[in-house]
């Protein structure tokens, strides 16, 4: 496979870091989580997390210019990468563009339903970070993460009032984004209700094709 400059879009909980994650794994691309890296600047109390955690708190999506601004660093210079969480309005997406072409686009579709249930049963480790679903990846000790022991709890994000929030405010948000990827020939639409290795095999295809 080439070396492809790829952009993940879906709904929160659409399995876009599981995707992002075994795309990685079968290309060598560089996989690059706008939400792991906001919430790491969170965790360290830096600047950027500061401001970024108003926003996240809410559910509403961070300022363009704070994106724009941390993923400039890291996508130029020609490697391949896949991006999980940018852009995620048009204006981020004619700026990623200014910095770097885009060779695919793939969004991973998910009912408002099906997003308020996967992402009200996540659950986080305190001690080692890794998630867990209650639905599909229980913890074999209660409240216990399978991988540490250590304690599990909800993020602020997880809610189910903040996610309805979070779904509206994407979708709203995206509608734009998907119209400007279509009309540029580079966007295909999945399934994200699909099975994992499913999804995965139509996504790899469409990036070698």
């Amino acid at each position: 496979m080439p070396s492809r400059r790829i952009v993940l879009l879906g709904p929160p909980g659409a399995g876009k870091g599981t995707q992002a994650k075994l795309i990685a794994e079968k290309t060598g691309l560089l996989h690059l989580s706008t939400g792991d890296i906001l919430r790491d600047e969170v965790a360290r109390g830096t600047a950027l997390g500061r401001k970024a955690k108003e926003y996240m708190d809410r559910g509403d999506l961070v300022p363009d210019g704070l994106m724009i601004g941390m993923v400039r660093g890291r996508v130029g210079g020609g490697t391949g990468f896949i991006l999980d969480g940018f852009p995620r309005t048009v204006a981020q997406a004619e700026a990623l563009g200014a910095i770097t072409p885009v060779d695919r686009v793939i969004n991973i579709a998910l009912s408002r339903d099906e997003v308020i249930r996967r992402l009200s049963a996540r659950r986080v480790c305190r001690r080692c970070g890794k998630i867990h679903n209650i639905l599909f990846d229980p913890p074999q000790l209660d409240s216990r993460c399978n991988a540490c022991e250590g304690e599990l709890f909800r993020r602020d994000d997880d809610r189910s009032d903040v996610i309805e929030n979070r779904y509206d405010v994407y979708t709203a948000a995206t509608s734009p984004l998907v119209v400007f990827y279509r009309r540029k020939g580079v966007l295909r639409e999945v399934d994200g209700s699909r099975p994992r290795a499913e999804l995965l095999s139509e996504i790899l295809a469409f990036l070698d094709g």
